[in-house]
């Protein structure tokens, strides 16, 4: 392989070329199915805590005096409002305890905010002229996804290494039409950044001309190191409520990735005051989510010390794909036609290629049986500027075959920039 793309003459990268083409023929005859665009824990991590339903018998229905089994306990049973406090640092009073996907639940608070308004609010956001959403990017998809659904103007802000451009965001809140912010505080999607202490400060304090602003704070990888030990967080349901925006948030988790992505439970979390309001639209949205899974969860989970321990477990198992995936990316950054970030935790590898690259390198993946996130994806309305991000998801295919996709995903990134070189 060439030292650097960009130092070179024509004949060399002509020649590379050809060469690189030779090698895709050959991975592109194996036939390979590898899917690598959602991240989806592996059957391993699967197997790790599979032993959660044997444990659970039909004894162990009851909690604190509550059939699990049976309607009521809008909130959630008590026992896992409790776990949940003690995972994100809140209050048990200040949690909702669902059903096994926090996105529905973060689609259900844009949707009460649309059709009748949260608490505080002066009118629903659907008697609005114009509604504005600040989207951190490069960020999660399907965020942004909820927010385009309801017709929002969706207005990218930068990301940083210290999290999201807050002197963008501090001058774009002036506008009274902006109504949210998506967050993902920890090891965020895709970067794997961890906001800094000051970027989170600076966000719970923020002075916003609207006063319906509602901070979504999707803290989907709270606990998921993969890389050292666990790294501690903030409550940002209790810097909002110091900093003088005790309705402003409205906070995220799951056991997702700690247990079964299609079975697990979540949470949400926000002052007392908002969910006493949302409580009565949720009343008639539902009777109630699965107490059982809920109950279930906990005598397995019991508390947040005994989940990281199970988390370091999932690490184990994770770790290595990660390093699998950074190392095959070491190995042709000498081209200079990419940079990426080095994440510790979350479950996913961010990649800039060189402008212009992303489509055209994901194109050839997909021909050669390789199949990753959509380019764009990671922006809103799916439009990256500069058709540069590529998101990784190493956590479903097992090693040997993700170091098969990453040897197809270099060579494509690889040909795609020399055929850019060639124009």
């Amino acid at each position: 392989m060439l030292a650097n793309y960009a130092k070179a003459g024509k004949a060399q990268l002509a020649e590379e070329l050809e060469l690189c083409r030779k090698e895709y023929d050959k991975l592109a005859a194996l036939g390979l199915k590898l899917n690598m665009a959602r991240g989806k824990p592996g059957s391993k991590q699967l197997d790790l805590v599979s032993d959660m339903v044997e444990l659970f018998d039909g004894s162990e229905f009851y909690s604190d005096g509550v059939d699990s089994r049976n309607y009521g306990e809008l909130l959630g049973l008590d026992c896992a409002r409790e776990y949940f406090a003690d995972v994100l640092g809140c209050r048990k009073e200040e949690v909702l305890a669902g059903g096994n996907a926090s996105l529905e639940l973060m689609y259900n608070i844009i949707s009460t905010a649309y059709t009748h308004g949260l608490n505080g609010f002066e009118k629903p956001w659907c008697r609005l002229d114009k509604v504005k959403w600040l989207c951190p990017s490069p960020g999660y998809d399907r965020h942004f996804k909820i927010t385009e659904h309801f017709g929002f103007e969706l207005i990218t802000v930068p990301m940083t290494p210290a999290g999201p451009d807050m002197d963008m965001v501090e001058e774009l809140v002036k506008d009274e039409a902006v109504k949210g912010m998506w967050c993902v505080p920890k090891y965020s999607n895709p970067d794997g950044i961890t906001y800094s202490d000051e970027t989170i400060k600076r966000i719970a304090s923020l002075r916003c001309a609207a006063s319906d602003f509602v901070l979504m704070w999707d803290n989907a990888y709270c606990i998921h190191e993969f890389a050292g030990d666990f790294v501690p967080f903030d409550d940002i349901v209790a810097l909002c409520r110091e900093a003088g925006n005790p309705n402003m948030v409205y906070e995220f988790a799951s056991t997702s990735k700690v247990t079964f992505p299609g079975a697990g439970i979540s949470a949400m979390a926000c002052s007392e005051e908002n969910l006493r309001h949302y409580q009565k639209t949720l009343s008639i949205r539902t009777i109630g989510y699965n107490k059982v899974n809920q109950l279930m969860h906990v005598k397995y989970l019991k508390n947040k010390a005994h989940t990281l321990e199970i988390m370091k477990k999932h690490a184990q198992v994770l770790s290595p794909k990660f390093e699998c995936v950074l190392r095959h990316l070491d190995e042709i950054a000498p081209a200079g036609i990419a940079h990426w970030e080095k994440p510790e935790g979350g479950y996913f590898v961010s990649v800039f290629t060189a402008k212009g690259l992303a489509k055209r390198t994901l194109e050839l993946c997909k021909k050669a049986g390789v199949v990753m996130t959509g380019a764009g994806a990671t922006y809103p309305y799916g439009i990256d500027p500069d058709d540069s991000n590529i998101r990784i998801a190493p956590s479903y295919p097992e090693l040997d075959e993700l170091e098969k996709a990453m040897e197809i995903f270099c060579l494509c990134l690889r040909i795609a920039a020399l055929e850019k070189l060639a124009e």
